[in-house]
């Protein structure tokens, strides 16, 4: 469901029934008139523009989340290592907060390779997994390249490590000489004859029994049909005592002697079935079964090789009725059994899986229900109320979601406020949590969310002043856009509305935002323009649905469709050249998807579309992307460079350079020998490739392309001349460049000017890729470089106004302020970016800020948090290294 859509338990049902599918399906068909006309065609578009608050996160969002990865990165260098893991587990949950893709990632991949115990390494591979749903091929790419991919797949779980308490010895040995050899156990009518010394080798019992003081020791035969084990099954186990194995043995028969042996304390037998058992786990449905006796038998080896398979098959085995009914049912000892110490860990992975699939079912609160259980420090406690709290608000809830998030609360997190004013407004006292919001504000450091929060319980310019507010200090957040543009479109201020919602979708590609002005476009009547939306949304979230989820992108698009002339395949190709010739990414993506409509060739147009949606910052669609190339390639050639890029996308640099040459093997094309060129300058660092490149390059130009590729080429082509200083060269490829509108070659001309000391004509180039471009917040920031210093400032506010995600501008205005000694001022701007990006240069330049003042505690945390951004960052492992024993010698 489309997030702009959805239901807000602030909304009136007036207001959803306000949102008829008729009125705007007549808006789609050019039914209703436009803004200009009459009053009721007026009401009736106002009526679906809404935009709905946006819902209470389910994340660990701490108000100063630089000073407890501090925290964490402290604990993690001094704690045992069986608490790795779980501190990696909550930086994990952190970055989710902050929405840092590739941090979160790396804590899963760390909490995993630090795991001290296998259900550790159970549960964060099986994290890792799920995280990474549709890579796939990548991994079957590797084993082409003769290259094992890291999976994260089965393990051999029946090597569990089990600690074997053998009693028998305790038992005072009785004068022997009257004990017989042997013994013969009786199993109704059948005997089976065993060596009696190593029958009570088994287990204390056995050894009390045999050799003791009771009558079982003087008798020849033993009587044991009374106590479940059949003959087969005492046959085996007479085996097992004699050379400690159990092959060849049926699993039912296992599962007989593991009773047997749980009986009789047999601990030895015990785990070696219990280990024969754990191997033979194969399919859910065997695992349910065995799961079962796992639990009643108290045998961890088999639990945790029932868990596997139920892991591995996630999101899936959360369907199934009965793998749920274990996991939400298990108590305490169960989920020792089942998972050991990595019980938080386990119900944390599922939460997550359960609120995806859907937040308001049962099985996910009685999910969280567990994960609150399990949890073992109050901050995963905080996490597990706020999460819980977040799933009773949607049920409606009321009084527990309340209950929830004051204990959240009340344990430090204070985003749960959040969740309290929802609540209070919901039952009438808006002042309250107005004023509740209003006390966080005034108590604490405060942040965007805060601001945003308290705007929901106020109305005009209040309102107003508290979403400028938010967006000044997190400009990430979209609903104050939104609001602002949804507001004066209902004033009929249309030039004003496209403007308010055109600031975040320049530097963030929200689907939420794109929807909003795809109605805005409806509303005035400009179908181009809409299905231009549309269809970049379609090619984003090909399921997406919009208006409260009532229908279906697709569905739209083909009733705006009806308003759009249809383009030639040559109108198609002319719309793509112009729109990227103007860095009009979006409007790429539409003429792209448009094409791949028709008949065209499609394996090179989803080539196409993946290079604009990493463009636009969209990895995960541009991976979906590639792989439909790789599927839809005319020839084995084309299919080849496409994997090629998928492994040099996905980090296997030299794997995605194989991929080129085989393809160069069945025929010399251009993509090949770009892809090789790309891979060969990304990998190879020292000036000695350069001529390789160069190349390369020059036979990618040879083959037969379009100009949109080859002025690609040429600009890579004038960068690698440009570091050889062929500055001639170098200006010659952007020139030619250029001469087929490849207008990002400004950028490397103005380079080759600069460099020959001509700043007027470096300033000049990058003003016409200013003027072209569409996207030219880059553009505004490289010019900064060669103009004066008032003119910096000028250009580098006009970045931060374009895109407030580019960092350089925050640190160019802090060094400049430190420059004139404003010390204060220069860490402010800094802590402004810092508060909304996690940005490893800017915890940099601010720890080195701190140290010039002398603030040694603010530079370790600065560091320390930096380090769990990147931990390999030389700079911060230098500045870490440096300032921590001075630390330590002043907490003397």
């Amino acid at each position: 469901m489309s997030p702009f859509f959805s239901p807000s338990d602030s909304c009136k049902e007036s207001q959803l029934n306000a949102l008829n599918p008729q009125s705007w399906l007549q808006v789609e068909r050019g039914k209703l008139s436009k803004f200009s006309s009459q009053s009721s065609s007026s009401s009736s578009i106002v009526s679906f523009i809404k935009v709905p608050e946006p819902p209470v996160l389910p994340f660990f969002k701490p108000v100063d989340y630089v000073e407890v990865l501090a925290q964490i990165h402290e604990e993690l260098e001094s704690c045992p290592p069986q608490e790795r893991s779980n501190l990696y587990l909550l930086q994990f949950q952190i970055f989710r907060g902050l929405g840092e893709a590739k941090p979160m990632r790396r804590s899963l991949r760390l909490a995993w390779q630090k795991a001290s115990s296998i259900h550790e390494k159970l549960v964060f591979g099986a994290w890792l997994k799920y995280e990474k749903q549709g890579e796939e091929l990548i991994a079957d790419l590797l084993a082409t390249c003769s290259k094992c991919a890291e999976e994260f797949g089965p393990m051999d779980v029946s090597k569990l490590a089990v600690d074997i308490t053998d009693c028998s010895q305790e038992t005072v040995l009785m004068n022997r000489g009257h004990i017989l050899r042997n013994v013969s156990f009786k199993i109704r009518d059948e005997k089976i004859v065993c060596d009696r010394q190593k029958i009570a080798a088994l287990s204390a019992p056995f050894h009390a029994m045999l050799n003791g003081s009771f009558t079982e020791s003087f008798c020849e035969d033993v009587d044991l049909s009374e106590n479940n084990i059949s003959a087969s099954g005492m046959r085996a186990i007479r085996e097992f005592s004699m050379t400690s194995s159990l092959t060849n043995v049926p699993p039912n028969l296992l599962l007989e002697i593991l009773v047997f042996a749980n009986k009789f304390c047999c601990e030895r037998l015990k785990v070696a079935c219990d280990r024969k058992l754990a191997s033979l786990v194969s399919s859910r449905e065997n695992a349910l079964e065995l799961m079962e006796y796992a639990i009643q038998e108290n045998s961890p080896i088999l639990a945790a090789s029932c868990l596997q398979v139920f892991l591995h098959e996630l999101p899936d085995c959360l369907n199934d009725e009965q793998v749920v009914d274990i996991f939400i049912n298990a108590d305490k000892q169960q989920k020792l059994i089942m998972a050991g110490q990595a019980s938080f860990s386990l119900y944390c992975l599922l939460s997550e899986v359960a609120m995806k699939l859907d937040p308001c079912s049962d099985r996910t609160a009685s999910l969280l229900e567990q994960l609150i259980g399990s949890a073992e420090t109050d901050r995963q406690r905080l996490l597990a109320f706020h999460q819980l709290g977040c799933v009773r608000l949607l049920r409606k809830e009321y009084e527990e979601a309340e209950r929830l998030f004051e204990a959240a609360l009340n344990l430090g997190h204070h985003y749960s406020v959040a969740g309290l004013a929802r609540l209070r407004y919901i039952k009438g006292h808006k002042v309250r949590s107005y004023e509740k919001l209003s006390s966080v504000i005034s108590s604490s450091n405060p942040l965007g969310w805060m601001y945003q929060e308290r705007s929901f319980y106020c109305e005009g310019d209040k309102r107003w002043e508290d979403l400028d507010k938010a967006t000044e200090l997190d400009p990430t957040l979209t609903y104050p856009y939104m609001y602002r543009a949804a507001s004066l479109m209902k004033k009929q201020n249309v030039k004003a509305a496209l403007t308010e919602i055109n600031r975040v979708l320049g530097f963030k590609l929200a689907l939420e935002c794109l929807e909003l002005r795809f109605c805005f476009y409806l509303a005035i009547e400009d179908y181009k323009s809409a299905i231009c939306d549309v269809q970049a949304i379609l090619t984003l979230s090909p399921d997406y649905r919009m208006f409260e989820g009532r229908v279906a992108a697709s569905q739209l698009h083909t009733l705006v469709h009806e308003h759009v002339g249809n383009w030639t395949t040559a109108d198609c190709w002319l719309q793509l050249y112009d729109r990227w010739s103007s860095v009009d990414d979006i409007g790429s993506l539409s003429v792209i998807y448009q094409m791949l409509e028709s008949d065209a060739a499609k394996g090179v147009l989803y080539f196409r579309q993946s290079l604009l949606l990493l463009r636009l910052n969209c990895p995960e669609a541009a991976m979906r992307s590639l792989q439909l190339a790789c599927k839809h390639a005319s020839s084995d050639y084309e299919r080849l460079v496409y994997e090629g890029w998928i492994l040099y996308d996905t980090g296997h640099c030299k794997e995605g350079s194989q991929k080129a040459e085989e393809s160069i093997k069945i025929k010399r094309s251009f993509e090949a020998f770009f892809l090789k060129a790309y891979a060969l300058a990304e990998s190879c660092q020292d000036s000695s490739c350069f001529s390789t490149v160069i190349s390369l390059l020059e036979n990618a130009l040879k083959c037969p392309s379009d100009r949109l590729r080859k002025g690609q080429a040429l600009n890579n082509l004038g960068s690698v001349y440009v570091d050889c200083e062929q500055l001639d060269l170098a200006a010659d490829c952007y020139i030619n460049a250029l001469n087929i509108r490849h207008t990002r070659a400004h950028q490397g001309l103005a380079r080759v000017y600069f460099m020959r000391n001509d700043k007027a004509a470096a300033y000049e180039q990058m003003t016409k890729l200013i003027e072209k471009a569409k996207n030219n917040a880059s553009a505004y920031e490289k010019r900064s470089e060669y103009c004066d210093r008032e003119q910096t400032k000028a250009d580098l506010e006009m970045v931060t106004k374009l895109d407030p995600l580019r960092v350089y501008p925050y640190r160019y205005r802090a060094a400049v302020l430190m420059d004139s000694q404003k010390e204060k001022e220069a860490i402010a701007e800094l802590s402004r970016a810092i508060a909304f990006k996690a940005d490893v240069h800017l915890l940099h330049l601010r720890a080195a800020f701190h140290e010039h003042v002398g603030d040694v505690s603010a530079v370790l945390r600065d560091c320390r948090a930096a380090l769990s951004v990147d931990p390999t960052h030389p700079g911060m492992l230098e500045l870490h290294n440096r300032v921590n024993p001075v630390m330590n010698l002043e907490s003397l």
